[in-house]
């Protein structure tokens, strides 16, 4: 089966600093917050079975634009890179969440602990469990086209990490929650891999096909074109609504935000470190190794964050540790892709194939 590759993205000025959009959407959640807090009791009410309702059709704004950018077809032209997805496989799902776990429980479970509020630690190591534990699908197109990364084995990975996260998001992250003495709230867990993962892969798909029979790539770029701020909107309406109920705890203690987002910033760089690493050792080209590290770093943080609300809810500060994952993503990204754009000459003197 022969697969076209994705057209190449360009990074937007609004996705470029989308940092900076987060960080005004902390000051507009937190001013709103304490002037309309009547309006946010009100949504915080709209909930069925544990789901919010306002913060469910966000995500799902959030989320399906995203997804209809992957070809589940693609999964067919994995072969012929088989070196760089077994390395980012293996990065995705047996290092990644282990490690954030790990750095997690070390800083803010014991470094940073008397800084935090106490009843909120395992809540944010539960937030960085759930970030690392889902490969990131949407913005990986763009680091990889920023690096000049090979377009078909990026495709490829995202679907297959794609097909995977449909089956091993809920038991790896139960299985992280328990390690870490956290209470594992099943049925809701399920729920909300069902909401966001399950259901949304499969709109996306319909609609993908039934846009391609109809026209071809042309409609769906074109439409594709037209969600994207649509999704990003959605994005930075849900981190309004989270700043909105968190106001009061980030006013409390400042410094949470820049503690948490240490052991975020740590797992990144070693993950995609360690990805770079490994498929030099192996021989994989620079153009298949560069995506590599970037899809091996980066989180599907839009799944982070609809898990966290659905699991702890809207004031968590669970929540509130996926949404930092949301604040360093853009810029640490740029800096990975910077890197390995830099070291090409030291990977190409010892790739060999």
């Amino acid at each position: 089966m022969t697969v076209s590759a994705p057209a190449r993205p360009v990074i937007s000025t609004f996705e470029r600093y989308l940092s900076l959009w987060v960080a005004l959407c902390i000051v507009v959640g937190i001013v709103l917050g304490y002037a309309l807090p009547g309006l946010f009791s009100a949504i915080a009410s709209a909930e069925v079975a544990r789901v919010n309702l306002v913060v469910a059709v966000l995500i799902w704004l959030m989320i399906i634009p995203m997804l209809l950018k992957i070809d589940l077809g693609a999964l067919g032209s994995v072969r012929q890179h088989w070196k760089g997805v077994g390395v980012t496989l293996f990065i995705n799902w047996a290092v990644k969440p282990f490690s954030m776990a790990l750095l997690g429980t070390l800083f803010l479970g014991w470094l940073f602990r008397p800084l935090l509020p106490v009843d909120e630690v395992s809540s944010y190591i539960a937030g960085l469990i759930l970030l690392a534990a889902a490969p990131c699908t949407a913005m990986v197109f763009v680091w990889s086209n920023l690096c000049e990364g090979e377009p078909t084995y990026t495709l490829s990975q995202v679907a297959l990490n794609d097909v995977i996260m449909l089956f091993a998001f809920a038991p790896l992250v139960g299985l992280l929650l328990g390690v870490a003495s956290i209470t594992v709230p099943w049925d809701t867990l399920l729920i909300s891999v069902m909401l966001y993962i399950v259901v949304p892969v499969i709109v996306a798909q319909i609609v993908r096909r039934i846009v391609i029979e109809s026209g071809g790539q042309v409609p769906l770029d074109r439409l594709l074109t037209r969600l994207g701020p649509v999704s990003l909107l959605a994005l930075l309406s849900t981190l309004v609504l989270l700043f909105g109920f968190q106001g009061e705890a980030i006013i409390a203690h400042p410094l949470v935000i820049a503690l948490i987002a240490v052991p975020i910033l740590i797992q990144v760089y070693f993950n995609a470190g360690l990805a770079y690493w490994l498929s030099r050792r192996l021989g994989v080209a620079w153009c298949v190794a560069a995506p590599a590290a970037l899809i091996g770093a980066s989180n599907f943080f839009e799944l982070a964050v609809a898990a966290a609300i659905s699991l702890f809810g809207l004031n968590s500060g669970a929540a509130l540790a996926t949404v930092v994952g949301v604040l360093v993503e853009v810029p640490v990204m740029l800096s990975v892709v910077g890197l390995v754009k830099r070291t090409r000459p030291w990977y190409e003197g010892g790739a060999t194939a």
